[in-house]
């Protein structure tokens, strides 16, 4: 998966799957061949595969991938489906990424998560052709989001939640402006069309999850917020030290008087 974004982390197989160390023994799977209208959809695949990736840091179990195979075993090439962004949990990440391909047999389980990005290409396999395969496949949500607003799809923004063996639609929200809004129980997150922008947000945090840039930008702004304020402890604990030594001093000087006047006083 050369454009994939994922968590890698320490062998956890589960559910039957391939150790890491047998899968690596095979030959990667290849990388799907671009799409003509790939570069349209790249930077909202590459966007929310970081963020979720960062969202999922933390669980070794976990697998965030952007663009890759979907197959049920190694070597499938009729059926195969190519997501734009795949999410697993329970599952090894360094397996899956060693097969470069995300392989029901070797994985033991399917994705719980998969999202399609239109484009004019292949807008029309995303909620038609492909929703049906995803659900035979078993992945327990399915999302598709259309910077058009619905050109290339049938809605700016949908979502499945495999129920039975079918999917059945996710309830969305509109906002104002525009804002289209609907709940990935998966993810336990929001999905935001907003303006043409693809967006998860955090209902319990009330906010949205920043993206690499906004992090960095954060991340600066906490830096010159904290010099700034080491520069006023400073120059408080400076102006505090000068008026110790200042004090000192006219403490000093009040006794060296003190002196000097009994020192008068005992001449008399």
């Amino acid at each position: 998966m050369a454009t994939t974004t994922k968590i890698r982390a320490g062998r956890h197989p589960t559910n039957g799957a391939v150790a890491a160390g047998a899968a690596t023994a095979l030959r990667p799977v290849p990388d799907p061949p671009r799409d003509i209208d790939a570069m349209q959809q790249f930077s909202h695949i590459s966007t929310f595969a970081n963020i979720l990736s960062a969202r999922l840091s933390q669980r070794p179990d976990a697998f965030v991938s952007g663009e890759g195979y979907l197959c049920r075993y190694r070597g499938q090439t009729i059926g195969r489906l190519v997501p734009d962004c795949v999410a697993a949990f329970g599952v090894d990440p360094e397996a899956i990424s060693a097969a470069n391909a995300y392989i029901l047999d070797e994985v033991g389980k399917p994705p719980d998560f998969a999202l399609e990005v239109a484009s004019e290409s292949t807008g029309r396999n995303d909620y038609t052709v492909k929703r049906h395969a995803y659900a035979r496949f078993g992945v327990r949500e399915y999302w598709r989001f259309d910077a058009t607003g619905g050109k290339h799809h049938d809605a700016p923004l949908a979502g499945d939640v495999l129920v039975g063996g079918a999917y059945s639609p996710i309830e969305l929200r509109e906002g104002a402006d525009g804002l289209f809004m609907g709940y990935s129980p998966i993810l336990g997150l929001e999905l935001h069309w907003d303006d043409g922008t693809l967006r998860l947000y955090d209902p319990v945090a009330q906010r949205y999850l920043m993206t690499l840039l906004e992090a960095m930008a954060a991340a600066e702004e906490e830096r010159a917020a904290r010099l700034a304020a080491e520069a006023r402890t400073e120059g408080v604990a400076g102006a505090l030290e000068e008026e110790r030594a200042a004090r000192l001093a006219a403490e000093a000087e009040n006794q060296r008087l003190r002196e000097e006047l009994d020192g008068l006083r005992s001449e008399r």
